[in-house]
């Protein structure tokens, strides 16, 4: 009966959130067409992808001048560095043994072992389509002239025009919605004269880190290519990594010349001025009748995007006085498009998405999770997160054994995870916490959206586990009270004991996952409500300013790189109230009192494009509106939006921020004022029109 009762009560709140706040349907094709990227730098890749692979696109309609193709899947392992077998590699991504006392260990003698693990595997470049002369070069950059595109984000198509040689180039490029690959359609009087054609060449792995985009045969390298009529198709063996796929046209007549010693195909026009083809990377060849029309994959691919702009929520608020609302509703629907094309797959992107290798090897981190996943739940996406966050169910098993490795209870979630989930060595993967409740976050998104026995039944296992673990990590002092020791603080700056965030966000977690044993009909566990009933309380210090009591940034620092200042980074002394929904031992109060210590204090030039959002959410929810705003659009360097809609122009956490933030702006969250928007002020200057968006936690 409680568990019905939970459930009808969570389908109200559900159907509430579903509601139009506005006076009529929002029109959104007009919303979206509003903020079509428009000639943005001619190198500049735009996305065109489907969440599990996407495509660069640079001025050409191909990847002339730069761009590049990668996906969830497309990794690459080198072998083991000699003299290292599988059994030198800890399954668990660490040689550590007993509970954290400080960083990671890093023992000299398994240096290469390290090195191995921190790096493989990594993500692998599967291929770059380019436009070559007749002599079979890739036409250079200056000779491309009045280069003009737009990418039509309504329907995920970038309609691209430039001269060469006097003579012009119109390209329309897409992503393929149902298979990971790219189609084009090139038409030019230099088709017919043979004065164009297109490479698709195969760049390969050097060292550990860098791509090699050119030269002869590779030792780990080999490229096999069979061609067929106007089809060809590909495999390519990196080690014991095999990727497949296929390159055929689909309209005009062309022939394929192969160069397998050199990684490269190339595509030499014939007849006509016309030229369509479509190349598809992985296991798929292109065969198939469905990618033989290019107009019917351009329908399709249409469609697909008119399906997700049309499904989940909205927001326009193009009748705001404010002049800044364009700003935001272009960040707001270039970050849907932006996560849609890369991060909707089998695994959560890493910060550069899958538009560049970036650092960190290109893999994806555990705590940055929620910035990349958790705005679908508010977004009335959740499908598209679903089939990530798999990861907790199947990196379980290898989290309790990392927890038993090091003394403590249930499941021990790492930072930086290999698609199996190893976890990858850096200094402090161990000590870093933040990311533990993470599961129990999204599963309580999940329940929200879908109250039911099926959503208990799949999170328990991994609710329960990470609850065990959050409460056989603090350690009880002669006080009575638990304390959290020896945490590498979300800023990543220092270790500390008893930081704000962890501590706020540790206690929410373990309440939470007494209501999810509550929702199955078992009693609470004792052990988890000693440790949250006792958990040291948030310190509190001084604004030297005001006189007034904010929250600092933690009790006891161990250890800071004195390199480093720790006013700057992530302000983590508002993290526990920020997504995080108050608990108890965080006064409201003093809440707001912090939120606006953080404003007028922090170096803001030196942090990072999420703490903007996360700053918002946690003056929203102290009820501050204006200064929620001013937060959320703060003219800093590091909260600009690139033409092409990224956070910095690489930075992704940034845009999975704004989308959650202004969502909970705008829907509001459990407790929040009972008024429209309420995380916007009620001055006259903004109306913000929604519908379809869900309430926040």
């Amino acid at each position: 009966m409680k568990l019905f009762r939970a459930s009808i009560y969570l389908a109200i709140i559900a159907l509430s959130a579903q509601m139009t706040h506005s006076e009529e349907a929002i029109d959104r094709k007009a919303l979206v067409s509003r903020h079509h990227i428009i000639d943005p730098p001619v190198d500049m890749p735009l996305p065109l992808g489907n969440g599990e692979f996407c495509f660069g696109v640079d001025a050409t309609g191909l990847q002339t001048l730069d761009g590049n193709s990668f996906s969830h899947w497309g990794k690459h392992t080198a072998p083991l560095p000699p003299g290292v077998t599988e059994k030198d590699i800890p399954e668990t991504g660490t040689f550590d043994r007993g509970r954290i006392t400080g960083h990671m260990a890093t023992p000299k003698e398994k240096g290469l072992v390290w090195r191995w693990m921190s790096d493989n595997p990594w993500p692998v470049h599967l291929g770059r389509l380019r436009f070559i002369d007749a002599a079979g070069k890739v036409l250079a950059a200056e000779s491309i002239k009045n280069p003009k595109r737009k990418l039509d984000v309504w329907q995920g198509i970038q309609v691209a025009s430039f001269l060469y040689e006097g003579v012009e180039v119109k390209v329309e490029t897409l992503g393929l919605s149902d298979q990971d690959g790219v189609a084009v359609r090139v038409q030019s009087e230099l088709l017919r004269e043979g004065k164009i054609g297109v490479e698709l060449d195969f760049p390969i792995a050097e060292g550990k880190r860098r791509y090699k985009a050119e030269g002869g045969p590779c030792k780990v390298h080999k490229t096999t290519m069979t061609v067929a009529g106007e089809e060809l198709s590909f495999e390519r063996q990196m080690d014991n990594d095999i990727y497949k796929g296929g390159w055929r046209v689909c309209e005009g007549t062309a022939s394929f010349n192969a160069y397998p010693d050199e990684r490269k195909a190339r595509l030499i026009p014939g007849d006509g001025d016309v030229l369509s083809f479509v190349c598809l990377f992985g296991q798929t060849q292109p065969g198939s009748a469905s990618y033989t029309d290019f107009d019917g994959i351009k329908k399709q691919t249409a469609g697909f995007w008119e399906t997700f702009w049309m499904s989940g929520g909205a927001i326009d608020l193009s009748q705001s006085k404010d002049p800044r609302w364009k700003e935001l509703e272009r960040r707001l629907v270039l970050s849907q498009y932006l996560m849609r094309s890369n991060n909707a797959g089998s695994l959560p992107t890493a910060e550069y998405g899958l538009m560049a290798f970036g650092g960190w090897a290109g893999q994806f981190h555990m705590e940055m999770a929620w910035w990349h996943m958790a705005h679908y739940g508010v977004w009335d996406r959740w499908h598209l997160a679903e089939e990530a966050l798999t990861m907790y169910q199947r990196f379980l098993p290898i989290a309790r054994k990392r927890a038993a490795q090091l003394d403590y209870k249930g499941a021990k979630w790492g930072k930086q995870n290999s698609p199996d989930g190893r976890m990858k060595p850096w200094d402090g993967n161990l000590s870093l916490s933040w990311q533990q409740p993470h599961p129990i976050f999204f599963a309580e998104q999940e329940y929200r959206i879908n109250p039911d026995i099926k959503t208990l039944e799949k999170w328990n296992e991994v609710v329960f586990a990470t609850a065990e673990y959050m409460a056989s990590f603090p350690v009880k002092d002669e006080e009575g009270r638990y304390k959290l020791e020896f945490v590498v603080t979300a800023n990543e700056n220092g270790i500390c004991h008893n930081p704000a965030f962890e501590s706020a966000y540790w206690r929410w977690g373990l309440n939470k996952a007494q209501e999810w044993r509550k929702r199955l009909g078992m009693k609470p566990e004792k052990s988890w409500q000693e440790v949250s009933d006792n958990l040291v309380p948030l310190t509190l210090e001084k604004n030297p300013k005001t006189g007034e009591q904010v929250f600092a940034w933690c009790e006891e620092w161990v250890w800071t790189n004195p390199k480093n200042r720790t006013d700057y980074g992530h302000p983590d002394q508002i993290g526990g109230f920020s997504f995080v929904p108050f608990v108890d031992g965080v006064s409201p109060q003093i809440a707001a009192n912090t939120v606006r210590h953080i404003n007028d204090s922090w170096v803001w030039t030196r942090c990072w494009g999420w703490d903007f959002p996360w700053a918002a959410m946690a003056a929203a929810r102290t009820e501050q509106p204006e200064l929620a705003v001013e937060l959320l659009l703060k003219d800093n360097p590091r909260n600009h939006y690139s033409e092409r809609g990224i956070n910095g122009d690489w930075y992704l956490p940034g845009n999975g921020g704004v989308l959650y933030a202004v969502a909970m702006m705008a829907a509001g969250w459990d407790g929040a004022p009972e008024r429209h928007a309420p995380g916007f002020p009620g001055n006259g200057q903004w109306k913000v029109r929604w519908e379809g968006l869900k309430r926040a936690q």
